[in-house]
């Protein structure tokens, strides 16, 4: 069996990006780790939702505890970095947030970590950090630079299929749930593209599962957003497959060669 650790930027994105692989391995006797870089402070809030006097980080916190208990997560760890905020605000000035992290001192503090779990596969993201937010961003250096510390050959970016995407934007599949409308979100550059990606991974098994984890994040995900909203069979389509690029055959050619792996492992 194999020791994975997936490194996430925000209570949410574990749930959103990888929760059915994570149950899928957690089913298969691996043991599942998550290093989540921030609380996630800077999220916002559904309204009404935070009890008189409650920090948003420590709701965070405990949704993501309970997000991993649903996917059966075997250990849960913090790098300890605050919420640098969406791209251009101010909060992404703040010293003390991941975004203005040291990279050599946070890669040391992840490396530390996988040398803690005895990691033979780590998660991380893309290189534009799926859709370009600085802590995203920062997973993604600081992950591979870990990596490289820790002597872990094996690593995998999570991403979103950005073919699919488009292909769905043009169908009108979307919905009002088009990208197009998000300033916040550089649409040419969101995910890869289905040739950059190397697996596809079915993750219909463990549906219910990741619906679940994204449900624990009740501050950030209500049952009106668009994760939650849509009946099972839209959910199935948009979320029973998760994208991951083997870093090392991206590096080699940025081409896929052949079909999509479908295990991990692959």
């Amino acid at each position: 069996m194999a020791n994975l650790v997936f490194f996430h930027a925000h209570p949410d994105d574990e749930a959103i990006s990888t929760g059915g692989t994570m149950a899928l391995m957690a089913d298969a006797g691996h043991r599942v780790v998550l290093v989540c870089a921030t609380r996630g402070e800077m999220g916002e809030p559904a309204e009404g939702v935070l009890e008189p006097g409650e920090l948003l980080g420590d709701r965070r916190e405990r949704e993501l505890k309970d997000s991993c208990e649903v996917l059966g997560v075997d250990a849960l760890e913090f790098l300890g970095y605050k919420d640098s905020g969406m791209v251009g605000e101010a909060s992404n000035d703040d010293p003390s947030c991941f975004w203005q992290a040291d990279l050599e001192e946070a890669s040391q503090r992840m490396a530390a970590l996988l040398d803690n779990y005895d990691c033979d596969v780590l998660v991380g993201y893309d290189p534009h950090g799926v859709y370009g937010h600085p802590d995203h961003l920062k997973v993604h250096t600081v992950g591979e630079r870990a990596a490289e510390l820790a002597g872990v050959d094996r690593v995998l970016w999570a991403t979103a299929n950005r073919t699919v995407i488009d292909e769905a934007r043009q169908s009108g599949a979307l919905g009002d749930e088009d990208l197009e409308g998000d300033d916040r979100v550089d649409i040419e550059a969101f995910g890869m593209p289905a040739i950059e990606i190397t697996h596809a991974i079915d993750v219909t098994a463990a549906l219910d599962r990741k619906r679940a984890s994204l449900a624990a994040h009740a501050s950030q995900i209500t049952d009106e957003s668009f994760f939650l909203a849509m009946d099972d069979e839209m959910f199935a389509q948009a979320f029973g497959t998760e994208w991951l690029v083997d870093a090392a055959r991206h590096r080699a050619s940025a081409e896929r060669q052949g079909d999509f792996m479908t295990s991990i492992f692959d």
